[in-house]
């Protein structure tokens, strides 16, 4: 056991010195330094020239709000928006936003079937979706009212499906 107590001992001690050896800092070699070279000759300095006179900027040229507004279709006995419909919703309410003051009324129809009191709830309800996501679009609720007409003033003829497509929408007036 005490040949072995030895042994350990010794290895210990080869161990720190190896390790005391690779730890050491190392002297760093100074480099010497180049000869110094003639000062260069002084250079005239330029004057900087006058920076030109701004351009003055074109007046910006106020767009006219376009209020042509394509109309906005709904399926069958749905007040819910149709997909194809955002990007109608999007390029209005952009046209809305352009003057602020102008009051906007969204007129809500249905096509010929129902009942005229579930016609009218619809027409509404439709006028009420699209005041809604232009409201979420920015443009001033203050702006907008609704009116429902049912059934009552059809685009184009209830007699056929192409008719009645044409008779579920939104229509958007200009508020005197």
């Amino acid at each position: 056991m005490k040949h072995l107590r030895t042994t350990f001992l010794l290895a210990a001690i080869g161990l720190f010195t190896i390790s005391a050896q690779s730890c050491k800092t190392k002297k760093a070699i100074a480099k010497p330094t180049p000869p110094a070279e003639k000062p260069a000759p002084p250079v005239e300095e330029k004057k900087p020239e006058p920076a030109p006179a701004p351009k003055p900027a074109p007046a910006p040229v106020e767009e006219k709000p376009n209020y042509n507004f394509d109309k906005v279709y709904f399926e069958f006995d749905s007040g819910v928006l149709k997909t194809e419909s955002f990007a109608v919703l999007d390029k209005i309410a952009a046209e809305m936003k352009k003057d602020a003051n102008v009051k906007f009324i969204l007129n809500g129809h249905s096509s010929v079937e129902g009942s005229a009191e579930h016609n009218m709830s619809l027409s509404i309800d439709r006028a009420n979706s699209v005041k809604s996501y232009l409201v979420n679009a920015g443009v001033n609720a203050a702006n907008l009212s609704i009116k429902g007409f049912g059934a009552t003033a059809p685009a184009a003829s209830n007699d056929d499906e192409a008719g009645r497509i044409q008779n579920r929408r939104v229509e958007f007036k200009i508020n005197p």
